[in-house]
């Protein structure tokens, strides 16, 4: 079985349409409750059988050309030795299944179909083959009921037995700090699902915060479900790279796995994505990474990540080409059908582990995690993994939903440091270009935007990256135990890394002079004005700041208007965050800026004159860097997250 058609769990409303097109979910409350005398009051309960069975009332059409249920056939096409699928299914009542495919550009052909006239389950299987799918689509079906309801008790999409390669099981390894609740909830969520703990042999939960999840008041309930697979690891806080870096390491040392399944502490996963991962690596031509989608957990029928790749010349991650991120499946014109994009096969260089699945073999060849604490870890992984000839295969039909990026402010909090000096450090190790292309120039340029945002500890911080980078790749497993100390400290001189809760926290807001002409100071558009700013905006940082300033802010910016261009025109503002909890006082420093602007500008231009030497050093280094004896003694030092 390659994969099965399901329905959410609970009958959540918000993710219906991932799962069908059409109305059922009425339908099916009234005929399931009939069939079960007794559960009436109940209504549908979220059990495996409920999941899987669909009813559609008399003249309904329901289709199951959605994310969850059509079959990414362009996937399996180009990445496994699949090369027929069949469509099974178990159906009742009068009805008629039609089968649909796509082609890349998203054009609709209909296949096969088949009439049921029967009070009793029949079976239909559909045999499809996947040569027309070199460059992508999918197939699905539809159910029409005719003059009486229709009952879909299961379907799946299977392969031929002489088809099958082998039947695999993984390890989960899952990473958590203070999140408790979620970790728990989780784990619940997976002893709820039998059929795929049939190919769990051990879930590792490296827990490395002070808010033990054992300590959770449903934790004895949540072990008690995973039947004896469970086991916490006390690791001291090595962030997520150290986290998964032990995952990997444990499933290795224990050989029992033939994959390991990365997942975040703080998602929802589809449980029947683990099923589908393992079987579609089970069926890859060549060991694969296979990663799962991320949907907003907010909104979530919004797919907010489903194809990530390096723009190798700026090295920097980003959607794949072709796709659109926050795409919602709900919007009337956003459903599989009509989304002509989502028909092409996407390649990616690499998946988020907010839920990813890698072969042991991979981890045999290339190692652990890189030494990243967190940010670039699984980026840098998936190249290391591709140039080693492991591709990574993001794959439709395998989902987590997670904290979009929008609602966070990791780009210029204590995060910001590892977000420069692991793009440095991967860029390095990786990137095919002179000096890495364009990436030193984007460097010094964003640190010098960071600097006229009067966001003086995010530049501080990027030149305590620079250092880091240049002092060679010793320094990376030496400060995993250390490195986040130092950077609270080195925030903790600054005005721009002291937040409030509350506006009335803060002086009010006041200005000297009113606004030229009444007009606020805009965002500079074209070229030519984003030069001028910056430079007028430059040399105005250089001079005094009006003790007016330093009473009082002179604006109110909200988070969404936070734009270098904006703030440079000010010398002092208050500033919201991402996530709309916390407000901050930036104040300009005309001592601070010039520091900064001299010492970032000294260390690019080293950087830029010593890339190559440090390019092969770190290269070198590469292997020792991820191998499970360095990691082992970094476990070591950390010691426990109860210390």
């Amino acid at each position: 079985m390659l994969q099965r058609v399901v329905l959410p769990v609970d009958r959540d409303l918000d993710v219906l349409k991932l799962y069908v097109d059409g109305q059922i979910e009425r339908g099916a409350a009234k005929v399931e409750a009939e069939a079960a005398p007794g559960r009436a009051e109940e209504g549908v309960r979220p059990d495996s059988a409920s999941r899987r069975t669909v009813v559609v009332p008399v003249g309904r059409r329901v289709s199951f050309a959605t994310y969850f249920n059509a079959f990414p056939a362009g996937y399996w096409r180009r990445w496994t030795n699949v090369e027929e699928t069949v469509l099974r299914i178990r159906i009742r009542g009068h009805a008629t299944v039609i089968v649909y495919r796509s082609s890349a550009k998203g054009h609709v052909h209909r296949v096969a179909s088949s009439a049921v006239d029967s009070d009793t389950a029949e079976d239909r299987s559909f045999s499809l083959p996947l040569k027309p799918f070199v460059d992508g689509g999918w197939y699905w079906f539809d159910v029409v009921a005719g003059e009486r309801a229709v009952v879909l008790e299961r379907a799946e999409w299977c392969a031929g037995v002489e088809q099958v390669q082998r039947q695999g099981t993984a390890s989960i390894g899952i990473t958590t700090f203070n999140r408790p609740a979620f970790c728990v909830a989780q784990l619940v969520a997976l002893g709820e699902a039998p059929e795929v703990l049939d190919v769990i042999d051990e879930i590792f939960v490296v827990d490395q915060g002070t808010d033990r999840i054992a300590d959770h008041p449903d934790f004895a309930v949540a072990e008690a479900g995973l039947g004896g697979r469970l086991r916490v690891v006390d690791q001291g806080n090595l962030g997520g790279s150290g986290g998964f870096a032990r995952a990997m390491d444990e499933t290795v040392r224990a050989g029992r796995s033939d994959y390991v399944l990365l997942l975040d502490d703080d998602v929802v996963t589809e449980s029947e994505g683990i099923l589908r991962a393992v079987a579609f690596a089970d069926h890859a031509k060549t060991p694969t990474i296979v990663g799962g989608h991320m949907f907003n957990l907010f909104v979530r029928s919004q797919l907010h990540a489903f194809g990530e790749t390096i723009e190798r010349y700026r090295w920097w991650w980003g959607p794949a080409a072709h796709t659109w991120p926050e795409h919602d499946f709900a919007d009337g014109e956003g459903t599989l059908r009509r989304t002509p994009w989502l028909h092409r096969r996407v390649d990616s260089d690499y998946n988020g582990w907010w839920m990813c699945l890698i072969p042991i073999e991979t981890i045999g060849k290339i190692g652990l995690s890189m030494p990243m604490f967190i940010k670039w870890d699984d980026a840098e992984y998936g190249v290391r993994a591709q140039a080693a000839g492991f591709p990574t295969v993001s794959l439709p039909g395998v989902a987590a939903w997670h904290v979009p990026w929008q609602d966070k402010d990791d780009g210029i909090d204590w995060q910001a440091y590892f977000h420069w000096r692991n793009r440095l450090v991967t860029a390095l190790l990786h990137s095919p270009y002179e000096r890495g292309g364009n990436l030193l120039k984007e460097s010094f340029i964003i640190s010098v935007k960071h600097a006229l945002a009067m966001q003086y500890s995010t530049a501080e911080l990027m030149i305590t990256a620079l250092r880091d980078v240049l002092a060679g790749p010793e320094h990376m497993h030496a400060g995993m135990v250390t490195k986040l100390q130092e950077i609270r400290r080195v925030r903790a001189g600054f005005a721009d890394a002291r937040a409030g809760e509350r506006i009335e926290e803060f002086p009010d807001v006041r200005r000297g002079r009113p606004p030229k002409r009444g007009r606020n100071p805009g965002v500079p558009k074209g070229r030519s004005k984003v030069v001028r700013t910056a430079l007028v905006s430059a040399v105005r940082h250089l001079g005094p700041v009006g003790e007016e300033a330093l009473r009082n802010p002179q604006a109110a910016v909200a988070h969404i208007d936070q734009h270098w261009g904006m703030l440079s025109k000010f010398d002092s503002a208050l500033v919201s965050s991402a996530d709309g909890t916390k407000v901050t006082w930036y104040q300009r420093d005309p001592r601070r800026f010039r520091s900064i602007m001299k010492r970032s500008g000294l260390l690019h231009a080293r950087l830029t004159r010593e890339w190559g030497a440090l390019a092969v050093r770190y290269r070198a280094a590469a292997e020792e860097l991820s191998s499970p004896e360095a990691w082992r003694k970094t476990f070591d030092a950390a010691g426990s997250a109860g210390e």
